[in-house]
């Protein structure tokens, strides 16, 4: 928006037309500005609310050279090196005071309103009641709320539920699955799905699989499990109404809201029991009776008035169990790891135990990072409201974890968190998580981790395998620290089995390409 020369004339005239202009208002912090002078580095502006001094209000040359001018012909022009290069007379920003330490004004900083939109959600795991919700960057900029109206790919912060299907289907943390290519025959021709890293890594455990959001096991897992019962887990937990049983939604291109995803992860930190968020608790009447209650669960002791001080009253769940409260754990341990080494590793760190899950689609259009404490489940996504890349380097991890970071520090910091509930009928047992081995009790080191098995499900000392779909069952195990050194493209490459065996592997493979499918 640029106001006219004639607004400019006086204080009283730009101040009138500045007031008039339809601007987002409801920014913390952000004032709306007229440019009333260019001058050979500074510009000099009126500020909305603001009152006029005998200096006046500056954009100084160093506080600009963040941006580069938008082109008519949507380019971007060269990086700014004066406020010149960036606002002419009349034009309508949005500035924002930078103060120091001691909280005095040094300067005004330029704003931008981002054309780039995204949303955020968070809610209680055992109530559902709706704690945050942000459904875009400005609600007077648009009023669409992007948690809950905007539909999109989750990419790879889907694939939980995969991976809930196979743990509810005898299939166990270190189960081994293939990660190598394959080809899908979809009717309209091969769909050869690949990794984000362009690489592929030969017999895995499944924590890895989700650990890395690696795509070729996903895959491989939904067509060993048959899309209808992904489906089932899907539908299940609200995700979708009615899934499609395409092999590419197993990788997260069907769309869905982060109203929905939130309300589904939930239920994993809650151990798997039925969810519906709500913004409303409770409603009374006027006499102060509840006439409507959310939370139905059973309070034992509320009313009893010998309860000490120090006992915490007794609430008995009747929710509908949708998942199996050891597979919700074993789920959470393995989401845990996406945190502490996986794809979110140095993006979140809260210090109590946090799970989670990045997502990306293809070309980077839509980042998700959907996670959960023992109290709060929240979820971040970002992208254009146009579908188009958000640009290089551009990933759940890097993206949508650090907002989750930042929220979820303050969340708990008045929720608290603590560590992850552990259901009756399992046994820790110590697993190498590079080759699903089991280890003995005392085992330690980088490559060990404890994993939880059920009941008469403990593996035997040797390595577990399932070569999933469409593989043999006899190809040579990497051993630890080989991972990942297998490049695309090579005829061959040598690897040392865990039997001590070296044996040429070829690996000329067809990988696809991205927009062949591979959401991470």
């Amino acid at each position: 928006i640029t106001l006219p020369a004639e607004a400019l004339t006086s204080e009283e005239a730009w101040r009138a037309a500045l007031a008039a202009t339809d601007v987002p208002r409801d920014i913390d912090g952000w004032f709306p500005a007229v440019v009333l002078e260019v001058g050979e580095s500074a510009a000099r502006i009126g500020v909305e609310g603001v009152a006029e001094d005998e200096d006046g209000h500056f954009i100084p040359a160093n506080d600009v050279t963040w941006a580069r001018k938008l082109l008519k012909d949507d380019r971007l022009g060269p990086q700014a090196s004066r406020a010149g290069d960036l606002v002419e007379r009349g034009d309508v920003v949005h500035v924002r005071p930078i103060v120091n330490d001691a909280g005095e004004f040094v300067r005004w900083s330029l704003r931008q309103v981002p054309e780039v939109q995204g949303a955020f959600m968070a809610m209680d795991v055992n109530t559902g009641r709706v704690i945050a919700i942000q459904g875009g960057f400005s609600y007077q900029h648009s009023v669409f709320n992007r948690a809950t109206q905007a539909t999109r790919q989750p990419g790879s912060s889907f694939k939980p539920f995969v991976y809930a299907a196979a743990l509810d289907s005898g299939f166990s943390p270190a189960t081994i699955l293939i990660d190598a290519p394959i080809e899908v025959d979809t009717g309209d021709g091969l769909w050869r799905p690949r990794n984000a890293s362009n690489r592929f890594y030969g017999p895995t455990p499944l924590r890895t699989g989700i650990e890395q959001s690696r795509n070729l096991m996903t895959v491989r897992l939904a067509e060993e499990l048959g899309m209808d019962a992904v489906a089932s887990y899907a539908e299940r937990f609200g995700v979708y109404d009615r899934m499609g049983r395409f092999l590419a939604n197993s990788l997260g291109s069907e769309e869905t809201t982060l109203y929905r995803m939130v309300a589904a992860y939930a239920m994993f930190a809650n151990g798997g029991q039925r969810l519906e968020p709500t913004l409303v608790d409770r409603v009374q009447d006027r006499w102060g009776n509840t006439i409507y209650r959310h939370d139905r669960r059973e309070c034992i002791d509320c009313a009893d008035p010998d309860l000490t001080p120090d006992q915490a009253p007794r609430i008995v769940s009747n929710r509908r169990q949708v998942m199996d409260p050891i597979t919700a754990y074993q789920l959470t341990s393995m989401m845990q790891g996406v945190v502490t080494r996986g794809t979110a590793a140095g993006r979140v760190n809260l210090g109590v135990p946090t799970a989670g899950k990045t997502g990306t689609t293809n070309d980077a259009r839509d980042v998700w990072f959907v996670g959960f404490t023992s109290n709060i489940v929240a979820g971040c996504y970002i992208g254009y409201d146009r579908p188009r890349p958000l640009g290089r380097g551009a990933s759940g991890g890097r993206l949508c974890a650090p907002v989750f970071n930042d929220f979820m520090k303050v969340a708990t910091a008045e929720f608290g968190g603590g560590p992850f509930d552990v259901p009756e009928g399992g046994r820790f047992i110590k697993i190498d998580r590079f080759t699903g081995e089991r280890l003995p009790d005392d085992a330690s080191g980088e490559n060990v981790v404890a994993e939880y098995f059920r009941e008469g499900e403990e593996p035997v000392f040797g390595v577990a395998f399932d070569g999933g779909f469409a593989m043999g069952s006899n190809l040579p195990i990497f051993i630890p620290g080989q991972e990942g050194d297998v490049p695309v493209g090579d005829s061959t490459t040598t690897v040392r089995t865990v039997t001590g065996d070296v044996v040429q592997v070829p690996t000329n493979r067809d990988l696809g390409t991205i927009s062949s499918g591979g959401l991470y």
